[in-house]
């Protein structure tokens, strides 16, 4: 019979199991990674030792900048000789890359010069490719301010390029080497792009901004951030460079790192060299519509559901002309728009369609969503909704329609009072029945009045979205009708929200909100003012109001904040509010608080109108 199993001992005999296959595929598979590993170049010890010394030196400090500068350079000099070693070693790149961002043409000269024999080594190695990253940027800075020797530096980069260019896909296809590409691309192209935008450009950031590609130094992915000036022969490069994606679209579009490379030269292409752009959009658009063709239906409705392609999809949506957006949509997706916004990838690429359509388009487009506006909330594809919005504020046309859908889908537009819970509604994105804990059988109330009874306890990122772009409707009489039926514990609620406070700011800047009603609803908050300074949201609204309010409000406001100014003064949000205000100077020097306040409302209303000229 045996002995009865042991599962710690069987788990414990299969993980020896895993250890050993895993062992003897390293023996095998492995072999070559170690001779490759072999064969990468290495820093002497002794010159190891000075470099590291040398980065704890410029880690440390200087006394003066002359100093310093004397550094870098006797570092440099030292670095020469060694560019490639010191390249793909981890601590001697993290010291060039340093060094880089204030290396003279000569320097940057050398080391590439050390880096392009072993090319594809160095941009497929993740140290080595941070290198020339540093290089490649450090270039065009160099050449556009005529320094000693750019001429040199500027056939480097070509030489560079040239060398990616002959071995493309091997570049493209490299997680390490596709990084090298896309830097390429933007120094070619001489813009620097928001697809890529993690990637600074030392001297054209703004001043105190790091290059490096940190989170908090991305920009929007929503399009250029940067132009500079570039030989014609980058762009002459860049247009050869247009050609190579063209030939190897069918082959390698699936491929993540090629993908990625792909949308930066469409959106620098773009900016640069529009012709080309185009016809690679064409040349995407052609490929990925002609795989398989199945009976009655575009394949690229497939692709559009790749979570990769889809991206690419999107460039090209981004960076193509109206009327190859409607063209795109008449032979590939007309009738499929409740499948694509339902579909977990797609429905981004639909919005991204949305916010590019012309008015032409972006009228079948509604037509053809509108029917499916409350499916499309239950899949929580909200960004849908908001896109459809802002496309119909953005050109004025389908507001009070997709208005009513809107309400429809929230179950508040029939009865007629119910149109008063509407505020809360969409700041929440729940219905009706949802949000007021009524079944949706039940008749309304005999006085047809919405309960309003329950507060707002939280407030969606796109319910305020929503909300936003409503109130910048040409008619938002509706929405304000709803704000101002709210309680003033809801309206603060909504303040101090992060995604809410943003509400207020449409409703101070929209122009189609009548001043008078403005009024109404932020009187609302009158007696609620201190709760709002102590909030960081709810104090940013406040100062917000304070910007646009006259001289008696705000004698109403100083007044009521005033009277808690001890508890202000100790917040780490209040006092804040207190010094803008000028509180103290309102309580001891009302006169000088009141002329103070007057001549800062004529200097704003100055400005204003030279901006209006």
């Amino acid at each position: 019979m045996g002995v009865p199993s042991n599962p710690q001992k069987k788990a414990k005999l299969r993980k020896e199991r895993r250890k050993r296959t895993s062992s003897s595929h390293s023996a095998q598979d492995g072999g070559s990674k170690e001779s490759k590993g072999a064969l990468l170049p290495r820093l002497e010890p002794a010159s190891a030792e000075y470099f590291r010394q040398a980065h704890e030196t410029l880690k440390s400090g200087f006394d003066s900048d002359e100093e310093k500068d004397l550094f870098i350079s006797n570092v440099l000099e030292e670095a020469k000789g060694a560019a490639l070693p010191l390249a793909l070693d981890k601590a001697g790149s993290l010291l060039l890359q340093a060094l880089v961002a204030s290396a003279p043409s000569s320097s940057v000269c050398c080391l590439l010069q050390g880096l392009l024999p072993s090319l594809r080594l160095a941009a497929c190695h993740p140290c080595g490719a941070h290198i020339l990253e540093a290089l490649l940027l450090r270039a065009p800075l160099l050449i556009r301010d005529g320094a000693e020797g750019s001429e040199t530096l500027e056939d480097l980069v070509l030489e560079l390029g040239k060398a990616v260019e002959g071995e493309f896909s091997a570049f493209t296809l490299d997680a390490h080497g596709s990084f090298v590409v896309r830097t390429l691309l933007q120094v070619l192209g001489g813009v620097r792009v928001g697809s890529d935008g993690s990637w600074g450009l030392p001297g054209l950031a703004p001043p105190g901004i790091s290059p490096s590609r940190s989170k908090q130094t991305k920009p929007d992915n929503n399009g250029p951030t940067t132009e500079f000036e570039v030989p014609d022969t980058f762009l002459s490069l860049l247009h050869e460079f247009s050609g190579c994606f063209q030939e190897h679209v069918s082959d390698f579009i699936a491929n993540k790192f090629f993908s990625l490379c792909l949308q930066v030269a469409l959106e620098v292409l773009h900016r640069k060299l529009p012709q080309d752009s185009s016809d690679l959009c064409h040349s995407v658009i052609g490929y990925l519509s002609s795989c398989n063709p199945a009976a009655g239906q575009s394949t690229l409705l497939v692709f559009l559901k790749d979570a990769t392609c889809s991206r690419v999809l999107d460039k090209v949506l981004e960076v193509s002309d109206r009327k190859t957006l409607l063209s795109f949509y008449k032979a590939h997706i007309k009738g499929q728009l409740q499948v694509l916004a339902v579909h977990k990838v797609a429905n981004f690429t639909l919005q991204r369609l949305i916010r590019a359509a012309s008015p032409k388009l972006l009228a079948k487009l509604f037509q053809e969503l509108s029917p499916g506006i409350e499916e499309i909330m239950a899949h929580e594809h909200l960004g849908v909704i908001t896109a459809l919005l802002g496309a119909c504020r953005k050109h004025g046309a389908h507001q009070q329609e997709v208005l009513r859908i809107l309400l429809e889908a929230f179950h508040c537009w029939e009865p007629a009072p119910r149109q008063l819970a509407c505020v809360p509604l969409i700041a929440s994105v729940l219905a009706y029945e949802v949000y007021y804990g009524e079944e949706e059988e039940e008749e309304p109330s005999p006085q047809g009045k919405a309960d309003l009874s329950r507060p707002l306890s939280s407030v969606s990122y796109h319910g305020s979205l929503m909300l936003q772009h409503l109130l910048q409707f040409s008619e938002a009489s509706i929405v304000l009708r709803s704000m101002a039926a709210m309680t003033p514990e809801d309206l603060v609620t909504l303040a101090c929200d992060p995604a809410g406070s943003h509400v207020y700011d449409a409703l101070l800047a929209s122009p189609s909100v009548p001043e008078k009603q403005r009024r109404k609803i932020l009187r609302l908050l009158k007696g609620h003012y201190v709760s709002l300074a102590c909030n960081k949201h709810g104090s940013r609204v406040l100062d917000a109001i304070w910007s646009q309010a006259t001289l008696p409000a705000k004698r109403e406001m100083a007044q009521e904040l005033a009277e808690q100014e001890p508890q202000l003064q100790h917040d780490p949000f209040g006092h804040h509010v207190a010094r803008n205000f000028a509180l103290t100077h309102f309580l001891k020097r009302r006169r000088d608080w009141d002329h103070h306040q007057e001549a800062e409302k004529k200097r704003r209303d100055l400005f204003a109108e030279i901006l209006e000229d």
